[in-house]
């Protein structure tokens, strides 16, 4: 079993910081053992102007039959001969994208200590697996790879050159190529995509695979256009396993664009009206009006809870005047996406002094989040499941206090305005509902009254005379009374 992976440098950049990168030196041939056998990894060239490191893994059959489940689908074996006699030695499958982690764990991460640098840089990359089952044939291996910024070479291998009228084998010869992808990024997709075209794990799938394919699978997976068969495929056609990615797999789509949603439906109608000056998205009117409220309140140190991707601490680290900024969600996924809008590992000192981001959920009480001069929910209750309601009041309003809290959501009224947007149907799949400003008023009255807070309530976007704001908007502000006591 054999695959190599190329690519191409200069002086400047020379190909052999490849070992870096693999965290395997060139001048050596170095030896792994597996449980199924023995990986071995060497470089047949390795010079300034072209490196290649091979990985080649010899199977031990009776191993792989002692300590695995044969060649079956999903771990179920084969017949007792076929447990000994069988492609596994020699064709890329599972077997190999275990070796790919194992072997090249830190590669696959994207860390390398000693060139810190290297590893976010995009390379010219050539992969060659001599040997790959492609259950679907070379259309499938293009289909699964060419989303991804691969060129591919999928030639199908002969059953046998002496009887070319036996016709091709399931087995094709694989090359990759591509000058856009980083070295992390090429082996997570090897990591995922061998087993899926072999169709065929050596070990019994269990519900920790859910985890390892949405690890290897983060950035591109969500939004594959072959996402269902790889994952049905990845997890042996488990269909509880495979339900359960699915559904983390959309909350992870669903997270990355929802404030993307919205913009698209408000610009729906202007963006065929090319000659017209664009509106100003209603997000950006959102964030607009919650710093201003925060700028009136005289607030200094603010939190934004659930701070989703970032773009509101954005906002805010722009205005000197707020001096600490929090951002606390529950998906670690956000946060680190929002650490790289922010740019966080680039950010000069005094700057990076000023933010922070944690990770919380609201449903519970957070010693962390007590002491700020105001706290934002930004499109956020509609996301909680109404019994759960309470449970967030108590930890903002109640144990929190912060003096100002401003709290944003959708007015249902307003959805007639949008023409893209079916009758009956919410703004984003993830709302749990959306209320008239009547319910936002009932509910934000009662928080207020419950909690000693005073509430008052603007329009965020254009305010309509018969259905309102697109966008409800109530600012909180703790009595002086409850102010006192609580200092």
């Amino acid at each position: 079993m054999f695959l190599t992976i190329s690519t191409t440098g200069d002086p400047e950049r020379p190909a052999t910081d490849l070992g870096f990168l693999l965290h395997k030196h060139p001048d050596k041939a170095q030896a792994f053992s597996t449980s199924y056998g023995t990986a071995h990894v060497l470089y047949p060239e390795a010079d300034a102007g072209r490196c290649t490191a091979a990985l080649l893994l010899e199977v031990d059959a009776v191993a792989l039959v002692r300590r695995g489940k044969g060649k079956g689908r999903g771990g179920a074996p084969d017949a007792a001969l076929a447990q000994y006699v069988n492609d596994r030695p020699y064709a890329a499958s599972s077997l190999l994208a275990v070796a790919l982690s194992a072997v090249f764990s830190s590669a696959m991460r994207g860390v390398c200590a000693a060139r810190p640098e290297l590893p976010a840089r995009p390379r010219p990359l050539r992969v060659e697996v001599p040997a790959l089952p492609a259950r679907g044939g070379p259309d499938l291996v293009r289909r699964l790879f060419e989303p991804l910024g691969w060129t591919v070479t999928a030639e199908p291998v002969a059953l046998d050159t002496a009887f070319p009228e036996w016709g091709d084998s399931r087995y094709v010869r694989l090359v990759l190529e591509s000058e856009a992808l980083t070295l992390a990024e090429a082996l997570r997709h090897l990591y995922v995509l061998l087993p899926v075209l072999d169709d065929a794990k050596h070990y019994w799938v269990a519900s920790d695979e859910v985890d390892k394919l949405l690890r290897a699978g983060e950035g591109w997976l969500p939004e594959h256009p072959e996402q269902k068969l790889i994952t049905s495929r990845y997890l042996s056609r488990r269909w509880s396993l495979t339900r359960q990615a699915m559904e983390r797999l959309e909350l992870v789509r669903l997270a990355e664009t929802d404030d993307s949603e919205v913009e698209e439906i408000d610009n729906a109608v202007e963006a065929e009206k090319e000659t017209e000056e664009k509106p100003t998205p209603l997000a950006v009117q959102r964030r607009d009006a919650i710093v201003a409220a925060l700028r009136e309140s005289a607030a200094a140190r603010v939190l934004d809870l659930g701070c989703g991707e970032g773009h509101l601490v954005q906002a805010l680290l722009k205005e000197p005047r707020f001096t600490e900024i929090v951002g606390v969600d529950v998906s670690m996924r956000a946060l680190t996406i929002a650490s790289r809008r922010l740019r966080l590992d680039r950010m000069g000192e005094r700057q990076a002094a000023r933010v922070t981001l944690f990770q919380g959920s609201l449903a519970y009480t957070d010693n962390r989040i007590k002491g700020y001069d105001a706290a934002v929910l930004s499109e956020v209750i509609e996301h909680l499941d109404l019994p759960r309601l309470p449970a967030l009041e108590y930890a903002v309003f109640g144990a929190a206090r912060p003096r100002t809290v401003v709290v944003t959501t959708p007015n249902v009224e307003y959805n007639v305005r949008w023409e893209s947007l079916p009758a009956g149907h919410v703004r984003h799949r993830d709302h749990r509902f959306e209320w008239t400003r009547e319910e936002f008023r009932a509910w934000a009255g009662a928080v207020a009254e419950r909690h000693g807070y005073e509430v008052g309530f603007r329009p965020v976007g254009p305010d309509d005379p018969e259905v309102g704001p697109p966008t409800q908007m109530a600012v909180f502000s703790l009595t002086a009374q409850k102010e006192a006591k609580a200092a």
